[in-house]
C-alpha cells in the first residue's frame, strides 16, 4: 500500500505547485497604484524571462508527474487482482486463486476413492463450499494451504442398497443390479424354470409363470400343454416383505454377495426335541411349532404309518432362514376312471349267482392339482379341476334276484356333500397318502351300500369307520368326531355313518377317505 500513499504526495505536491504560483502572482501586485501595477507589468524583458522560465519549469515539472501518474496507475492496474475466499460449512478455510482450483481438488479426491474402491459407488462429502470474492494490488494468496486443508476436511462414503426383510436390515450390497441377482438366486431353488424365464428383475418379489414368455399365445395351444401330465411351478414369491432401498454406507460394510446369500438361506438351525405327549399326532405337533410335517417325517425315519407313542421323543429341528419362498405348483395328472358295475336282475338265475354279460373300459380324466410350498416344503394341496376325457364303459354284470344285504353295487358316490379337495392321493412327505382329503358338509356318507367292519380309533387316522361291501372293496373313513354307526351294522349307499372331525394325525377338520380293492389301496378319484 506503500505506492498509493506516494501517488497521493505527488497530488498533493502538484497542488500546492499551482497555488503558490497563483499566489505569487497575486501577491506581486497586491498593493500597486494604477501607475506602479502598470510598471510591473512593463518590467524588463529579462525579468519577465525569468518569470516565464520559471514557470516553464513549472509546467514540465508537472507534466512530467502527469505521466508518472499515468504509468503508475497503470502499474496498479496491472498488479491489482481478483481472489477468492473459500469457506465450508460457514467455516472460513483460506484463499484461493481460482474457484477452478477448488473444482479440479473436489475431481482428484473423488478419483482418489474411486481408485481405492473400484467395485463401489463412491462419493465425495464435500459440505456446502461458498465463495467470496475480493480485489487487491499484489495480494497475499497460500492457495496451497487452503486446498490442503480443505481436502482433509472432505470424507467419502459408498452408496449402497441394503436389503430388509420384514422392516430388519439383513445386509447390504453394493448396488441393486447385485441385490436382484441375490434374491432371484434364492427363489430360482425353488422355481428354476420360472426365474430363468423372467425378463425384468424388478419383478423378483412375484413372479408368474408362462412357459414361453409369449402372452398371446392361442387358447388352444394353452389347452394343449394343460392336456399333458406334469408339475410346473407357477408362481413364486417372498413370504416376508422384502424392501430394497439405497443408502449411505462406509466402504468397510458392503457384504460379500455370497455371504449374504448364505445367510439369508441357510439361517442359524436350532437343535429341537419333543417328547410325543398323549393326544398328539403328527400333524398336530407341526402345527403347534409352526414346522411341515415333511420336517417330522424327514427327521424322524422311524415314523411307520403315523404311529408314534406318548414318551417317544421327536426330532423337530427345522432350518429357519432369514427369508420364506412360497411357490405355488401346477400339478395335473391323467388317471383312470374304474368301470362301473351295472347290475341286471335274472329271476331265473339261482340268488349268490352271476355273470358277466358286458366287460368294463377304464376311462381317463385329467385334474388338476395345486400345490403351496414354502421353502419346498408342502404346505397345502388342492384339487381345483377336473375333467373327463374318456368316459368309461361300464361293466354289466347279471345276477339272480335275491337280494344281499349288505352287498354293495361297486359304483361309489362321494362321502361329502358340497365338497373341496384338500389334499389328493399319492406319494406325499416321503410316503404314501393313501387316501383324499375332503372339507364340505359334517355329515359323513358311506359311499356304497355294505356292512360296518371296524368303528374305533386308529394310529394316524384318529376316529375311524370301514364299511366292507362284501365284493372285493373296502372304503375308510378317517378324523371323526363321532359315530352314527356301529360295528355289524348294514348301510345303504348313502346313509348318514359319522361327523367330521379333526383327530388322529389332523391339522384342521376334514374327511380322509380311502378305498380299497382286494386289500390294495386304490385312487378314489378313480371310482367317486
Amino acid at each position: 500500500m506503500t505506492d498509493f500513499r506516494d501517488m497521493s504526495r505527488i497530488k498533493k505536491f502538484w497542488n500546492q505547485t499551482i497555488q503558490y504560483v497563483r499566489g505569487t502572482r497575486s501577491q506581486d501586485l497586491k498593493g500597486k497604484s494604477d501607475q506602479q501595477e502598470a510598471a510591473a507589468v512593463a518590467a524588463p524583458l529579462w525579468r519577465r524571462k525569468s518569470v516565464q522560465i520559471i514557470g516553464g519549469a513549472v509546467i514540465l515539472l508537472t507534466a512530467a508527474g502527469l505521466i508518472g501518474y499515468q504509468q503508475y496507475t497503470q502499474y496498479i492496474k496491472a498488479n491489482t487482482f481478483e481472489f477468492f475466499h473459500v469457506s465450508m460449512n460457514g467455516q472460513e478455510i483460506g484463499t484461493v486463486s481460482s474457484t477452478e482450483q477448488v473444482d479440479e481438488l473436489i475431481a482428484s479426491k473423488l478419483s482418489e476413492v474411486k481408485a481405492a474402491n473400484p467395485d463401489l459407488q463412491m462419493e465425495l462429502n464435500t459440505g456446502l463450499i461458498t465463495y467470496e470474492s475480493e480485489s487487491a494490488f499484489k495480494p497475499q494468496i497460500d492457495a496451497d494451504a487452503t486446498l490442503s486443508k480443505l481436502g482433509s476436511m472432505f470424507t467419502s462414503y459408498a452408496v449402497g442398497v441394503e436389503v430388509k426383510v420384514d422392516g430388519k436390515v439383513v445386509g447390504v450390497v453394493k448396488d441393486q443390479e447385485t441385490a436382484d441377482s441375490i434374491l432371484l438366486r434364492i427363489q430360482g431353488k425353488y422355481a428354476p424354470e420360472l426365474v430363468a424365464q423372467s425378463k425384468n428383475p424388478r419383478s423378483v418379489m412375484a413372479l408368474s409363470y408362462n412357459k414361453d414368455g409369449d402372452d398371446e399365445k392361442s387358447a388352444d395351444a394353452a389347452a394343449d400343454e394343460e392336456v399333458k401330465p406334469g408339475r410346473v411351478v407357477s408362481e413364486v414369491e417372498f413370504v416376508e416383505k422384502v424392501d430394497l432401498n439405497n443408502t449411505n454406507i462406509d466402504p468397510e460394510a458392503v457384504e460379500d454377495p455370497e455371504q449374504l446369500y448364505k445367510r439369508l438361506t441357510e439361517g442359524s438351525p436350532k437343535p429341537t426335541k419333543y417328547v410325543v405327549q398323549k393326544g398328539d399326532c403328527v400333524g398336530c405337533i407341526a402345527h403347534k411349532f409352526d414346522i411341515s410335517p415333511q420336517v417330522i417325517y424327514e427327521n424322524n425315519p422311524w415314523i411307520k404309518d403315523d404311529m408314534i407313542r406318548v414318551g417317544d421323543e421327536l426330532d423337530l429341528t427345522a432350518i429357519q432362514p432369514e427369508i420364506t419362498v412360497r411357490t405355488a405348483e401346477s400339478l395335473v395328472e391323467v388317471e383312470a376312471i374304474a368301470a362301473p358295475v351295472e347290475v341286471q336282475k335274472n329271476n331265473t338265475m339261482p340268488v349268490g349267482q352271476s355273470k358277466v354279460i358286458q366287460e368294463g373300459v377304464e376311462g381317463s380324466q385329467r385334474l388338476t392339482y395345486r400345490i403351496s410350498k414354502e421353502n419346498g416344503y408342502v404346505v397345502s394341496e388342492e384339487l381345483i379341476s377336473k375333467e373327463v376325457l374318456l368316459e368309461p364303459v361300464p361293466e354289466i354284470v347279471e345276477k339272480g334276484t335275491m337280494v344281499v344285504i349288505g352287498e354293495g353295487s361297486g359304483k361309489f358316490a362321494l362321502p361329502v356333500t358340497n365338497y373341496r379337495i384338500t389334499s389328493k392321493f399319492g406319494q406325499r412327505w416321503g410316503r404314501l397318502h393313501k387316501g383324499v382329503d375332503f372339507t364340505g358338509n359334517k355329515t359323513i356318507l358311506a359311499s356304497d351300500a355294505g356292512e360296518i367292519e371296524f368303528v374305533g380309533r386308529k394310529s394316524g387316522l384318529g376316529n375311524t369307520v370301514i364299511i366292507n361291501h362284501k365284493n372285493g372293496y373296502k372304503t375308510v373313513y378317517g378324523h371323526l368326531s363321532s359315530y352314527k354307526v356301529s360295528k355289524g351294522d348294514k348301510v345303504k349307499k348313502g346313509a348318514a355313518i359319522a361327523i367330521m372331525g379333526n383327530t388322529g394325525n389332523s391339522t384342521g377338520t376334514h374327511l380322509h377317505f380311502e378305498i380299497h380293492k382286494d386289500g390294495v389301496a386304490q385312487n378314489p378319484l378313480k371310482y367317486l
